[in-house]
């Protein structure tokens, strides 16, 4: 039997257990970027989140909700990036092991960020396959749990506490704009977002070389993603049949967007902002500049997913 969908009372349970041990990111503006669209834009700044994206909300709504002899065998995951990052800190702040298998091309600074926040790393081929057969063997061994990054109604519901703030704090919107790559970050954000404004459009923006929800989307069937190729690293993920369901029942429309308007809404937020934001974080903003949402005289909400940008590899 499929798993239930989460309600809006799970995010507020999820919101109450984390509260302690995330931050309540900053909601910005910017007058010159409302002037450029004749809108009001609200950005919700998960860039400003500890690991430095949105992912420590659902990581950390994960270990609190395990069981006393789930968290003494610890936890583990395969993730290239942050999902790894915001699960090793979480289990850290909670005394407990995390087992990471990264593939062996992951970037420099995401192997370092892991290893800096105790992560036990085994590394493995670049392949999904190699990723799966890697934590099998670690849950076999050590009994660990394992978290997913994104297809889990525990990390669905920590990453729509960052919708709820958004909304606590500013009140009305018209539209709020979340990515989509795995879809955990705009479940949680549609079913926060239903919860508590019903009359608020939910629209996800993806980028067009990875561009399986969109498909998905339209078609009314899971389609997986075939070789994506975008800059948005952290989009590249094929969606999970849980969040395909939540995506199916609570958004109102997806997007997708150029790599040069990733790249340019990236830069906007640099100079007209002074705030660092990874690309995968600019494409909500890219689908407004490509004019793909119609905001003029409308209250926008807008989650910048993250801030973890290389910066040797700016692409501007």
């Amino acid at each position: 039997m499929a798993e239930k969908i989460p309600a809006f009372q799970d995010v507020i349970d999820a919101h109450e257990r984390i509260g302690d041990y995330v931050h309540r990111t900053p909601v910005l503006t910017s007058t010159s970027i409302n002037r450029m669209f004749n809108a009001s834009l609200f950005f919700k700044c998960e860039n400003f989140q500890k690991v430095g994206a949105f992912k420590f909300r659902g990581a950390t709504n994960a270990i609190l909700s395990l069981s006393e002899e789930e968290a003494r065998r610890g936890v583990g995951t395969h993730s290239s990036g942050n999902h790894a990052a915001a699960l090793c800190l979480a289990a850290r702040m909670q005394g407990l092991k995390a087992y990471i298998v990264m593939p062996r091309t992951a970037p420099e600074i995401k192997k370092n960020a892991v290893e800096s926040y105790g992560g036990i790393i085994t590394f493995c081929e670049p392949t999904l396959e190699a990723r799966e057969s890697g934590m099998k063997e670690i849950v076999a061994r050590t009994g660990c749990t394992f978290v997913p990054s994104y297809n889990h109604r525990n990390i669905i519901c920590g990453q729509g506490t960052a919708a709820k703030e958004l909304i606590e704090d500013v009140g009305e919107f018209d539209i709020i704009v979340a990515p989509v790559g795995g879809g955990g970050l705009v479940s949680g954000t549609a079913i926060s977002t239903r919860g508590m404004l019903s009359g608020a459009k939910v629209i996800a923006v993806e980028p067009a070389g990875a561009d399986d929800a969109y498909r998905s989307f339209t078609s009314g069937k899971f389609l997986p993603s075939v070789n994506p190729r975008t800059i948005a690293d952290g989009l590249l993920t094929s969606l999970g049949d849980l969040t395909f369901r939540v995506i199916m029942e609570h958004v109102d429309e997806i997007v997708t967007v150029s790599e040069e308007s990733i790249i340019a809404a990236m830069r906007l937020l640099w100079e007209r902002m002074k705030i660092v934001v990874e690309p995968s974080g600019a494409v909500p903003l890219a689908g407004i500049l490509e004019r793909k949402i119609d905001v003029e005289g409308k209250r926008i909400g807008l989650i910048l997913s993250g801030g973890n940008a290389d910066l040797s590899k700016l692409p501007f």
